[in-house]
């Protein structure tokens, strides 16, 4: 069996207005309670927000790389983010990279990728979730989504969905310090037919391992099961449907 991605999931001081603002940089629809934004694309997961009272203390270990198909698309993406509370964001990038950081309104790191990105050539608008990693996580992700290796160079991992979508990749060393919980994180669910029981002890075996964040009691087969990938990374396992 495997495990399907169900959501990017974004902790948020304001979850309603960074729902807002991501809705109106991608595009996508918010449902429900107006916290969790459907893709309009083939991306193939959500993107649910959650409310926290604790602050950003250090750059994310993940964040997205939104792609563009000229430079004026790009320009316009820009304008966007900013038009809607983002900001430019200064990371030590260079000029020549060919891409430009921002930030969203709490402070999320975001990429708006130049055209003609091989890496990215084929993905949608959200090219991928760029992350700090190692090559063992990566592998670790490509084993529990059941997501061929795409790239596996000199440390450097990436994975993507057989049907296409964004990649998911992961930088090497070295690694940027861990401050605390993870903002970002990824809920994931059984396929169907699945058991999150089983599902959760195939993580394990393969490197996971149980973490406590303050999430209380949990009820098998009910709640998420909490666990952190073997570079430390916070996952929810989700009760079968």
């Amino acid at each position: 069996m495997s495990l399907r991605l169900d959501a990017l999931v974004i902790d948020a001081l304001d979850p309603g207005g960074l729902a807002a603002f991501w809705s109106g940089v991608l595009g996508w629809t918010p449902t429900g309670d107006g916290l969790t934004l459907e893709p309009a694309d083939d991306t193939g997961f959500r993107i649910r927000f959650m409310p926290t009272q604790a602050p950003k203390t250090g750059p994310n270990q993940m964040h997205t790389d939104l792609t563009s198909a000229s430079l004026e698309a790009q320009q316009q993406t820009v304008a966007r983010v900013l038009e809607l509370g983002g900001r430019h964001l200064d990371v030590g990038q260079r000029p020549d990279e060919g891409h430009v950081v921002l930030a969203d309104p709490e402070g999320n790191e975001l990429c708006v990728i130049g055209p003609g990105n091989a890496f990215l050539a084929g993905c949608p608008f959200i090219g991928a979730l760029s992350s700090d990693g190692t090559q063992a996580v990566g592998h670790f992700w490509s084993a529990a989504l059941g997501w061929p290796l795409v790239w596996d160079q000199d440390e450097e991992t990436a994975v993507q969905a057989p049907h296409g979508g964004p990649k998911i990749s992961w930088g090497g060393p070295p690694l940027n310090p861990r401050t605390g919980k993870n903002r970002w994180h990824l809920d994931l669910a059984p396929e169907a037919g699945g058991d999150q029981a089983t599902e959760v002890a195939r993580l394990v075996a393969r490197g996971a391992s149980p973490v406590d964040i303050g999430q209380g009691d949990v009820r098998p087969g009910v709640d998420p099961v909490v666990l952190a990938d073997p570079d430390g990374n916070e996952l929810c396992v989700l009760a079968a449907p």
